[in-house]
């Protein structure tokens, strides 16, 4: 798959959505933000139940969430960011964690429940708290993108047709 044409058809797709920008750049920030929060399995059904509770837009949160398929490759980077992230928000004293060379899997409490729970604190915390900027960042830069578009759009249909 190549991302810069994933990017332009579905860039394509959003400008083409009939709705405020308010609600298209809505739409986008939330499915941003659910795409890059460690929810696997639930991420696109969670884009969608809060796009519907804002009145965002929910075809625009859907495209957006489905951004993390693209850059899937780099994902497990950016989680262990979004742990370390919330490992030092959540110690106390406030400490990166631990590097951790060589992880052995067999017979090590990774395993576990209780461990998976543990660190899944820190990853969700971190993952909002890096997140959450992005998400709205990109909710002004679209909502000017097609706010731009929309008025392009309409502009060029009020303009007179030239028979020749």
């Amino acid at each position: 798959m190549n991302p810069r044409r994933w990017l332009h058809e579905h860039s394509l797709k959003l400008l083409a959505i009939t709705d405020t920008p308010q609600a298209i750049a809505g739409g986008v920030a939330i499915g941003i933000f659910f795409g890059f929060v460690p929810l696997i399995g639930i991420k696109t059904l969670s884009a969608i139940f809060v796009a519907w509770l804002t009145r965002s837009n929910i075809l625009a949160a859907v495209l957006a969430a489905t951004l993390h398929d693209v850059i899937f490759p780099l994902m497990p980077v950016i989680y262990w960011w979004h742990y370390d992230v919330g490992f030092w928000l959540l110690s106390t004293p406030h400490h990166w964690p631990k590097h951790v060379g060589r992880v052995p899997w067999e017979g090590h409490p990774w395993r576990s429940w209780a461990t998976i729970f543990e660190l899944g604190k820190d990853v969700l915390l971190g993952s909002v708290v890096c997140t959450t900027p992005i998400a709205i960042a990109t909710y002004f830069i679209t909502k000017s993108i097609v706010t731009r578009h929309q008025k392009k759009k309409a502009a060029k249909e009020l303009e007179p047709i030239n028979p020749s």
